[in-house]
């Protein structure tokens, strides 16, 4: 089993990226028919305040988020996250009218944002007032997190707005809101923020705190949550600042960024050449000569690690993968959504770790 690899299965087709979404329609009309026997305890859509006894009800666009959402709120809220399959795109994925009206209903939604889960942004634009954290709006937040892997994390957060330390700030006009127009290979920002833990820690810091808004009589154990959940946090990063400490600046390549966090924090440095990578993102061929660029960086070992992401294959990068075998170089396998029995805490603690040991094998 190949480094990385946290549960074996057999690798899904690659989705469509960012197809028209042409069921927005029809489930926000089917979420405005099954919301319509739900009871807000305020009246109306905008933000809630639960009343003794009640339970809060989340909705995650993914399980990733599903999970840090379910860290914070233990046992005193219901958590439901809308894409779990491991085949799935969110980018390209279409809510159905019954995940609109979880959308709808839910006293507080957390996604990812910066145009990754674009179905919440179109359910949340029939919902006006509803309470959301949103983890891309969060990313540049400071936390003592960014200490723990030693890099200048200045660059990172340039496009980000200067005054984003404790609550959602809006994205700067210059970041971009698709995720065709992210520059990954040179310091921009990467909506892939899951692989961001400061912006993670963030996200479940303001969890802590939508949750003690809408549930004042566990507000107290909605931050002890978040504060448990910051120091698992700490315990990555020590993972992620011994990479970056023993292997500062080692060339590395990826089938796509997704992981582009990850290799921030952990100071390698990735050589793939940005029109592979893109064009595996966006779910196009990539043009030949990065395709012969690709594999001559493994074939001639250039690169000390191939991060790889297992969810979605095709003949391109199922190509680099076989040719980074062959030449010796270790595969370490990254996902979008969580694989099975699998929180967040494991699943990164699991993927920094196999991360360090590729690159303490590598040679």
């Amino acid at each position: 089993m190949p480094l990385g690899e946290l549960t074996p299965r057999t690798a899904p087709t690659r989705p469509l990226r960012r197809t028209a979404s042409v069921a927005v329609g029809l489930a926000l009309a089917g979420a405005l028919t099954l919301s319509a026997c739900s009871s807000d305890p305020n009246g109306g859509s905008g933000p809630t305040t639960l009343a003794d006894g009640q339970r809060a009800n989340i909705v995650a666009s993914t399980d990733v988020w599903g999970s840090v959402a379910a860290a914070v709120a233990g046992d005193r809220a219901d958590v439901t996250s809308i894409v779990t399959d491991p085949s799935a795109d969110p980018h390209s994925f279409e809510a159905s009218p019954r995940d609109a009206a979880a959308i709808t209903d839910a006293d507080l939604v957390v996604y990812n944002g910066g145009g990754y889960d674009e179905f919440i942004d179109d359910v949340l634009a029939g919902t006006p007032g509803k309470r959301t954290v949103d983890a891309f709006a969060l990313y540049g937040t400071e936390t003592d997190l960014h200490g723990d892997h030693g890099h200048d994390h200045t660059a990172e957060i340039a496009a980000a707005p200067a005054d984003a330390t404790t609550a959602p700030a809006e994205p700067a006009a210059s970041e971009p809101d698709s995720h065709a127009g992210h520059d990954h290979d040179s310091g921009g920002v990467n909506e892939h923020v899951w692989y961001d833990l400061p912006t993670v820690d963030a996200v479940a810091s303001q969890i802590a705190t939508e949750l003690g808004a809408i549930d004042p009589a566990n507000a107290a154990a909605y931050t002890a949550n978040a504060a448990t959940f910051h120091e698992q946090l700490h315990a990555i990063t020590a993972i992620t600042g011994s990479i970056a400490a023993g292997h500062p600046q080692a060339p590395v390549a990826q089938s796509e960024p997704i992981a582009h966090y990850l290799l921030v924090a952990t100071d390698l440095r990735d050589e793939t050449p940005e029109d592979f990578t893109k064009a595996i993102e966006d779910g196009n061929d990539p043009p030949p000569a990065a395709v012969a660029a690709t594999r001559d960086l493994l074939a001639a070992k250039k690169v000390k690690v191939l991060v790889y992401n297992s969810q979605t294959q095709d003949k391109a990068t199922q190509s680099i993968r076989e040719t980074a075998e062959s030449a010796g170089i270790p595969v370490v396998e990254v996902t979008e959504t969580l694989p099975e029995g699998f929180d967040y805490i494991q699943w990164q603690t699991r993927t920094a770790e196999a991360l360090a040991a590729a690159m303490n094998a590598a040679h």
